[in-house]
């Protein structure tokens, strides 16, 4: 592929070069055409009775049966007087036969469709119609009847054996990674049966599907980092989001019992094979349940899913062996315990805290406190050990301000992370209900943001406290990353390998 000229593309520019003789002869052809009257955008429609897929798979009932396919060549053999290309479809590639004699016709210059298909090239999308049988040596295809040229291909495709194969480029062109990568459309498609696997589960057991708002009015308190707008009518700033929770949460105090939200989430942060600024995320709020019964449904649900997609709940992700049968459950100070060897239950004050994190040289976080610092140790000590599904619950307040309070230990919080390969996947807490426990902690979360950056605009939203003041009952929650579990289940490195297009620096 001339990736010059496609960059330049990518710019939207008029690019100041001279195109290659390969790109002029294409257009030439294209030219010859729209003067002949023959112009092939200038089709509207074709009719489509079978698909390459379904031909391979039937094939015994559809052996010597007319059929109509469209699709993209991507091939030829010409063999004089007969031809042999394939053809891809949305579903698979499948062989055509196209002989001279049998589909001969004069065009109006008098040149016939034969000879015309010949100029044809790698790439073009044609419609047939044919016959279905299996050659002599025993390949299932299509004896062509009827031939025409529905679009015509500018840009040659990548050279046919070395394929689409810069990463780059490949996010950049995913039409172009999609055409010659077949396997990419079948990590798109799983995508899809798991979206749609995961809607099952949750609608079966009774949950309702919800869309709040993607623009916001202001930026709450948490630490994840927005990106604005502004809404010219109002003339006000506005925010996307950065979570649907406070949303769904306001609709269980209505009284909605079981709801969720397949959501797009915004976050103005870093970029790796783990992170986009731009994500889906599912956001559920179950009321009269804790996060016992979220962690329960969590399990159950993941086992479900990929038992329905994948077939198996023994996975293989990036040469490790994941089993979704068994699921371990720890405490983050047991986790710390097992993997470090430090009890935080010996641990009584934040002075103490701070030492042992010096002592182990242990990074402080901002405000530094013994709930925070048990979070890093956790991160420094034990995440990069869980690779076979795990559950780590009872997460310090410091860094759960959403989170209900333990009532035998209100340190610490009924909330939970379930980590795969290292990674977290899901997060999920009794949800704080007390309006004034959740006011103090609003107020004091902003307060933090404000005094580590007097620039920012975070504000308490007091709505939703007004919510809760109506009374919200006893509620299990839990939000997950998609994006994260379709990687998973198809064995994708990087974020970027299971978004369509995903956000990518500007090639100048």
């Amino acid at each position: 592929m001339d990736q010059t000229v496609n960059q330049n593309n990518q710019q939207n520019e008029q690019p100041e070069i001279q195109l290659s003789e390969i790109l002029q002869i294409r257009r030439d052809k294209l030219a010859l055409l729209k003067e002949s009257g023959r112009d092939p955008y200038q089709q509207t429609k074709y009719e489509v009775t079978c698909s390459a897929k379904k031909i391979k798979e039937e094939f015994d009932s559809l052996d010597g049966q007319d059929v109509s396919l469209a699709g993209r060549m991507m091939s030829r053999r010409i063999m004089g007087k007969a031809s042999f290309c394939d053809l891809r479809d949305a579903s698979d590639r499948i062989q055509l036969y196209v002989k001279r004699d049998d589909v001969d016709a004069s065009l109006p210059e008098g040149e016939s469709i034969y000879a015309d298909f010949k100029k044809w090239d790698i790439g073009d999308i044609i419609g047939i119609e044919g016959t279905v049988f299996r050659t002599q040596k025993g390949e299932i295809s299509v004896h062509v009847k009827k031939i025409c040229l529905l679009s015509k291909s500018l840009l040659p495709l990548p050279e046919k054996f070395h394929g689409l194969k810069d990463t780059d480029l490949r996010y950049r062109q995913r039409y172009v990674d999609l055409i010659v990568n077949p396997e990419v459309k079948e990590t798109f498609t799983k995508r899809s049966m798991i979206l749609r696997e995961l809607r099952a589960f949750l609608d079966n057991k009774g949950f309702l599907e919800v869309d709040t708002p993607i623009l916001t009015p202001f930026e709450i308190g948490a630490s994840a980092r927005p990106f604005y707008t502004h809404h010219n009518t109002l003339d006000m700033d506005m925010v996307l989001r950065i979570e649907t929770e406070l949303y769904l949460k306001r609709l269980i105090v209505g009284g909605m019992d079981r709801v969720y939200e397949v959501g797009r989430i915004f976050r103005n942060e870093g970029m790796d094979t783990k992170h986009n600024p731009e994500f889906t995320s599912i956001e559920l709020y179950q009321a009269y349940t804790d996060y016992q019964g979220m962690m329960d449904l969590v399990e159950e649900m993941m086992k479900t899913v990929t038992q329905k997609v994948c077939g198996t709940l023994q996975l293989t992700y990036q040469g490790k062996e994941i089993d979704l049968s068994k699921w371990e459950r720890l405490t983050m100070v047991e986790a710390v315990k097992k993997y470090s060897g430090i009890d935080f239950d010996q641990i009584k004050t934040d002075e103490e805290a701070i030492a042992l994190s010096k002592e182990h040289h242990i990074d402080l976080p901002e405000v530094p406190s013994k709930g925070a610092i048990l979070a890093e140790f956790f991160d420094a000590y034990v995440e990069e050990k869980l690779i076979q599904p795990t559950f780590i619950y009872d997460y310090p307040v410091e860094i759960s301000p959403l989170a209900k309070r333990k009532p035998d230990d209100p340190a610490f919080t009924e909330r939970f992370e379930y980590f795969i390969n290292a990674t977290e996947f899901g997060n999920a807490f009794s949800e704080l209900n007390d309006p004034i426990d959740q006011r103090e902690r609003f107020e004091k979360q902003v307060a933090d943001r404000k005094r580590l950056d007097p620039t920012t605009k975070a504000q308490v939203d007091y709505d939703y406290i007004t919510a809760l003041e109506y009374g919200m009952p006893p509620t299990g929650g839990l939000g997950f990353g998609i994006d994260r579990l379709v990687m998973l289940l198809t064995d994708s490195a990087s974020i970027r390998d299971v978004l369509l297009f995903p956000t990518m620096k500007p090639l100048d």
